[in-house]
């Protein structure tokens, strides 16, 4: 079973978060969030959903996990901010471990410069960003490249979402 980082602070998309953690427990593997500071409790846009924080930042290696998951909404631009984020970010893209990012996910993965000649999608709202960045963007509810990085849209492609991060996570 995999161990799964979560970076994720306030105004995170409610569903995004609580929907692939679920599945992905549900499945046996371990979710744990990641922000600035441990214990902190973040909160959704829509104020549906609280978390309260596992780790701080500086508390965690990426080497200790197995895969990393960036829901969408607000969290991932302003996480985009500190570079701790990005370098977290980044380290699993170069070691080629498993990336779940969907709808605004992707910004963190545009700064730390990782989707170059990838296949990803996208909230339509940061499809010339990821073009900029150099990806390939797809305008479809789930792109999996390189059974590496599993991306999708909005909210309604979370069944697909969970689907393909399911998929890749099997055997670890």
């Amino acid at each position: 079973m995999a161990k799964i980082a979560t970076l994720v602070t306030d105004l995170f998309e409610d569903s995004e978060f609580t929907e692939p953690a679920k599945a992905f427990r549900e499945a046996g593997h371990t979710v744990e969030t990641i922000e600035k500071e441990a214990g902190k409790e973040v909160k959704g846009k829509k104020g549906e959903s609280s978390i309260k924080i596992d780790h701080g930042i500086d508390e965690v290696q990426p080497d200790d996990y197995d895969a990393l998951f960036v829901p969408g909404g607000f969290s991932p631009d302003q996480l985009r901010a500190d570079d701790r984020f990005v370098q977290f970010t980044k380290h699993f893209m170069d070691e080629k471990k498993p990336v779940f990012a969907i709808c605004h996910g992707p910004q963190l993965l545009i700064t730390a410069k990782a989707l170059e000649g990838r296949g990803a999608t996208g909230y339509k709202s940061i499809q010339v960003d990821m073009e900029y960045a150099g990806a390939k963007y797809m305008d479809q509810e789930v792109v999996v490249c390189s059974d590496q990085l599993v991306t999708s849209r909005t909210p309604e492609d979370l069944p697909a979402f969970n689907r393909e991060s399911l998929k890749l996570l099997e055997g670890k």
